[in-house]
């Protein structure tokens, strides 16, 4: 099976595409979506479907997931494109850990959106946000599958 760029049987291969593919894209959709949550939190204060504390939440992953990244293009990814290295199960786990802690502030994006559940009448920055949302989720779904269950496997004990 391949993705995109990558064979899923090639560690190295895959860890390129998922710089190229992921990081970088989500470098680019979380400040964008942070910037749309504030601009809708204070248009629409008071409106009772507010996603009160969206903007906060997304400021705090930008921060959280560019060190997740850095980890893995720093570290986890050159050992892995080296082949593996006694130990490498050890970072591996920080970085499960971490997709851990993604997957509940996704939960905590979608409590707050009501699932990403639009307002009637929602005005143009609100129905972008959540398109926006709903694809920094998809992304970063695949992202999180990639690694934890095609990628980080190969490098970890049986």
């Amino acid at each position: 099976m391949m993705t995109d760029d990558a064979s899923l049987d090639d560690a190295a291969g895959l860890t390129r595409h998922i710089e190229a593919r992921y990081h970088q894209r989500h470098r680019a959709q979380l400040p964008r979506v942070a910037e749309m949550a504030a601009k809708v939190e204070t248009v629409h204060f008071g409106n009772e479907a507010l996603p009160k504390g969206l903007s906060d939440l997304l400021r705090r992953m930008i921060g959280e997931m560019e060190v997740h990244m850095k980890k893995e293009e720093l570290i986890l990814f050159p050992a892995i494109r080296a082949g593996g290295r006694p130990g490498i199960e050890n970072p591996i786990a920080v970085m499960r850990a971490d997709h851990d802690d993604h997957e509940r502030e996704v939960g905590e994006i979608r409590r707050l959106t009501r699932n990403l559940t639009l307002p009637d009448r929602a005005c143009a920055t609100w129905t972008a946000l959540y398109a926006g949302l709903a694809e920094f989720i998809d992304d970063l779904n695949e992202h999180i599958r990639l690694e934890n269950d095609v990628l980080f496997p190969q490098f970890e004990p049986r």
